[in-house]
């Protein structure tokens, strides 16, 4: 315990999934946390934090609501070690000829622009404290494609090479960026009908099952902490297997 002792973080997409159980670890493991997410769940989490939590309203989107999540954390915590941009949106199956342009333009939006502002407005604060780490949440989606997620995969694989990008960006000013790259994980609709994945279910990876938030919390919480400390630029898989086969 307490691997983030003395730290601010801030986790998107906080009020369920792998932001919730990632928001909740963070916490355990010592973290003041700052959660975000844009339905009013975050309050929920945050409540069930308790003292060292605080809830931000935010569509990760729109860069005054990211510029005011950063100056929460900042004004009521009074620095940024940590910034976990989880929140992300996944949209219908479809092939590319049948996706409808304001689908395609939310999960850009979401998922792509979400990313960059986060670090945008992260970093100014994080390099007052001299570093910091930013976690991006990514997919296996965004490293090798999957069938009718041509638009999911085009941002995924987005956050990938921006997170290398930033990741050289800072890699000289003490902010390493690194990738969770979730596979199939059991959280949003299928989560809301059952705790756990039935065992019917066929999953196509090796490991032939369901992720669940706490293990993507766990990969997230090695990348944010000090244990990952010569790591920057990386995009983990976290899949069962799946970009391995």
């Amino acid at each position: 315990m307490g691997r983030l002792n003395g730290k601010v973080a801030i986790v998107t997409g906080a009020g369920s999934g792998i932001g919730k159980a990632s928001a909740l670890l963070f916490a355990a493991e010592g973290a003041k946390v700052v959660c975000a997410d844009l339905n009013g769940s975050e309050k929920d989490t945050a409540a069930e934090i308790g003292a060292s939590a605080v809830a931000v309203q935010v569509d990760v989107a729109v860069a005054a609501d990211v510029r005011n999540m950063v100056e929460t954390a900042e004004r009521e915590f009074g620095r940024l070690d940590v910034l976990f941009n989880n929140a992300g949106v996944s949209g219908p199956s479809a092939p590319i000829h049948e996706l409808d342009e304001e689908i395609l333009d939310r999960l850009l939006a979401v998922n792509i622009k979400g990313v960059f502002l986060g670090i945008k407005y992260a970093v100014p604060v994080m390099l007052k404290t001299g570093g910091g780490s930013i976690v991006n949440t990514a997919s296996n989606a965004g490293m090798v494609g999957w069938k009718g997620k041509g638009g999911y995969s085009a941002a995924k694989g987005g956050v990938v090479l921006l997170t290398r990008s930033a990741a050289l960006d800072y890699a000289k000013s003490g902010i390493r960026v690194n990738a969770v790259c979730p596979g199939m994980t059991w959280t949003g609709m299928a989560a809301a009908q059952a705790s756990e994945p039935p065992e019917d279910i066929k999953v196509p990876n090796p490991m032939a099952r369901f992720g669940r938030p706490a293990e993507l919390a766990a990969a997230a919480l090695f990348l944010a902490s000090d244990e990952s400390s010569f790591m920057t630029g990386v995009a983990m898989p976290v899949d069962g297997g799946y970009v391995a086969r």
